[in-house]
């Protein structure tokens, strides 16, 4: 059996207005031979695996005919910011139709004429703040699908147009015309009766939800960005022995270029000269920086902390390291797009059972003898009525309330999405470094040699240590916090450090290198046979430590541990996930020693070690596959795409802008108790998102078979809305009594 070869192909699409649009476009792309797409809303990108046979603008004219725009993404194009342009119809609409409404719901303000003020203010609130609406319902009537933005065009539609009629024909357009203070139930008047006042709450209510989830939507692409803008701008280029600083796009494979001490590694590489340690935690995840010298590969962005070294370009641009992770994230986001908007499920059966009402309630009052106008009027009404107003407050007042109380404890929501990703996790996957532990390292343990005491051994090391940049060093000198003078200090990168304190020879560094250093005489048992006499905990983190020997005058003066030390609210955050029913997973690039002592630690079963980025990612899909629910915990640019794959990410705010870029849940504080609090707070608001949609519903669907009846009035209309918006608002304020536990 034969494969077809594919190519990738990345569109970018226009005209998206929801999810169901990303869906239709999916569809089509789907339908030609050979081809394999994913549409991401969120970003307006179409990734495309096609055969040779089909070209980009075959790809292009299946969008065009769908009724979308799409072209090949252009490097230098600005982003469209929707936002901003919803941002304007919303101020205008706002501007506009808050004295229609005011004017509609308040008689004693009816001055005579005012109706037709109320129609110079809504022609430009129904004509061009919400076209966005009657432009989505064109496209998907083309292809005979409807949304709520359908329900949404012929609700203001059928308002605005039989208010036109009532100014007119009605009897409306006269000058002492009001608007009766009145509930009572009467039919016949509907033929006087104008709701500019609908139209106008209608639009300004959802261009509300629209602008809050196009500012959410514009967040997704960040992550991306924020990836690539790790890496180092610029490079110190080598070229017959003279040094230059070049823009890093200037780089080619094979190229010697030199990292200082404190620098960021221009590009994936392999060393040809130097001896340093590289802290490879932004990009691996492991703890401790690891010791390079020559003929070892060093990774683009990580950093180079103590030595210089010369590097030979292996991987440059989109072949880098951080590149692969940048395009992994942007597979992820496409993979989990696909989540339909609560009010679009909603509307695939509600709007056809209206649309279907309104034709019954038409031809039953003409078949009932009734006259066309009085037909005509109660089958309008039900258009209006059935346009929930509310739903414009349902989702965004929730995620407005919810978000708010969440940035109070220190917790940032991304948007409405993020909280229905949140209910039904059961399973919370954990980075190590810099999540479960502070990411920073610390003296553990100390085990000083026979004959010398704690307090010696830290004195001597801890003076000889504070020259050196290395962690592992600023750890001990920190920790010891020595007096002692520093006359001469040699440094070994990647080994260790000979130093004279107070008129003493002091070697520290890797064991087996201070063994060799004073000599086979005296490190005839071991560099350092040490004890664990006097040792802070030493053996607890034995798995987990760093050993650096110590010698004072060539003889063992003991062994120091230096590791990442757990977070002290860790192992209570670990309970609470399981109080919430999820299973907890350690997952790091760390070795496996090194996770499996902070796993037991903290109490976790579960431990996956030694994993790179396209690892985590790889274990996450397979959870999912398994079918759990998964939520990521990291703070890395390790973590990225792993954070974008899960079914939820959740970042540290301690940690890098990738890291947040990519997740849902933004944790203020390196507290994972936060992330406790999140979930519980995400599955709340979710809750209350839910019984708004419910009740924005609820109310107008209850005053349907007064509209088919012909009993609507201005009135009821006008308290439905208003009634139905109130609860929504004060369903959502319910929120504000969140408590958390961090």
């Amino acid at each position: 059996m034969t494969t077809t070869q594919r190519e990738s192909v990345e569109l970018d699409i226009s005209g998206m207005t929801c999810a169901s649009c990303a869906a239709r476009i999916e569809k089509k792309l789907n339908k030609l031979d050979g081809v394999q797409a994913s549409v991401n809303y969120a970003t307006e990108k179409a990734l495309v695996l096609a055969p040779p046979m089909v070209s980009v603008d075959d790809l292009i004219a299946v969008v065009q005919n769908t009724g979308y725009g799409a072209s090949l993404p252009s490097p230098d194009a600005e982003p469209v910011d929707h936002a901003a342009q919803l941002r304007t119809r919303l101020v205008v609409a706002a501007a506009l139709g808050v004295p229609v409404i005011a004017l509609a719901m308040v008689p004693a303000w009816q001055f005579p004429g005012w109706q037709w003020l109320s129609l110079a203010l809504t022609v430009p609130v129904y004509a061009w703040a919400a076209w966005p609406f009657h432009h989505s319902a064109l496209v998907n009537a083309r292809h005979g699908a409807t949304t709520m933005d359908t329900l949404i065009s012929l609700g203001t539609t059928a308002a605005f147009f039989w208010s036109l009629y009532a100014l007119f024909f009605g009897g409306a357009g006269r000058l002492g015309y009001t608007h009766p203070f009145e509930f009572s139930l009467m039919r016949g008047h509907g033929e006087a009766s104008i709701y500019f006042e609908a139209v106008a709450g209608i639009v300004v209510f959802l261009l509300l939800g629209r602008f809050i989830e196009a500012r959410s939507k514009a967040a997704a692409g960040e992550a991306v960005r924020a990836l690539l803008h790790l890496g180092a701008t610029e490079a110190t280029l080598l070229r017959d022995g003279v040094e230059s600083r070049v823009p890093i796009d200037f780089l080619k494979a094979g190229d010697l270029f030199v990292v200082r001490p404190g620098e960021k590694v221009a590009t994936d590489g392999e060393v040809v000269e130097g001896t340093s340690a590289v802290d490879n935690a932004l990009v691996t995840g492991e703890s401790v920086p690891i010791d390079v010298g020559p003929g070892d590969a060093v990774i683009g962005a990580t950093l180079n902390t103590d030595g210089r070294l010369v590097v030979r370009a292996t991987r440059v641009g989109r072949d880098t390291q951080l590149a692969h992770i940048a395009r992994l994230v942007e597979e992820a986001q496409t993979g989990k797009a696909r989540v339909q908007a609560l009010a679009d499920r909603i509307s695939a059966v509600f709007v056809p059972v209206v649309l279907a009402i309104a034709a019954v309630t038409l031809v039953a009052w003409l078949v009932a003898g009734e006259s066309l106008s009085f037909a005509a009027a109660s089958a309008v009404a039900v258009l209006i009525i059935a346009c929930p107003c509310a739903l414009g407050l349902a989702t965004p007042t929730a995620l407005l309330v919810g978000t708010g109380r969440g940035a109070q404890l220190g917790i940032v929501i991304r948007g409405a999405e993020s909280l229905e990703r949140a209910h039904g996790i059961d399973t919370i996957v954990l980075d190590k470094t810099g999540t479960v532990t502070t990411g920073e390292m610390a003296v553990v343990g100390v085990r000083p040699a026979p004959g010398v005491t704690e307090a010696e051994l830290l004195r001597y090391a801890g003076a000889a240590e504070s020259g050196s940049e290395h962690p592992i060093a600023r750890a001990i000198a920190a920790h010891a916090a020595s007096d002692l003078r520093v006359t001469t200090l040699t440094n070994t990168p990647g080994r260790g450090i000979t130093a004279v304190v107070d008129g003493r020879e002091v070697v520290a560094g890797r064991p087996s290198w201070v063994g060799a250093a004073i000599g086979p005489r005296d490190a005839a048992d071991g560099p350092v046979p040490g004890t664990a006499e006097g040792s802070a905990d030493g053996s607890r983190h034995d798995a987990a430590a760093t050993q650096v020997a110590v010698a004072v005058d060539g003889r063992p003066a003991g062994t120091i541990l230096v590791a990442d030390t757990v977070k002290g609210t860790s192992a209570a955050a670990v309970r609470q996930f399981r109080a919430l029913g999820l299973t907890p997973i350690l997952l790091t690039g760390d070795t496996a020693a090194t996770a499996r002592a902070v796993a037991a630690e903290v109490g976790i079963d579960e431990v996956v070690a030694e994993v790179l980025p396209q690892d985590k990612v790889a274990r996450v899909r397979s959870l999912q596959e398994q079918g759990r629910r998964v939520a990521m915990v990291g703070d890395g640019v390790n973590d990225s795409a792993a954070l974008t794959q899960a079914d939820l990410g959740i970042a540290l705010g301690t940690g890098t802008d990738a890291a947040i870029q990519a997740a849902d849940l933004t944790l203020m504080r390196g507290d994972l108790r936060l992330a406790a609090d999140a979930i519980r707070l995400s599955r709340v608001t979710l809750g209350r998102i839910r019984s708004n949609l419910f009740w924005a519903f609820a109310y107008n669907v209850a005053a349907i078979p007064l509209a088919a009846l012909g009993f609507l009035n201005p009135m009821i209309a006008g308290a439905a809305m208003a009634f139905s918006s109130v609860f929504v608002v004060l369903n959502s304020l319910r929120l504000r009594g969140f408590r958390g536990t961090a």
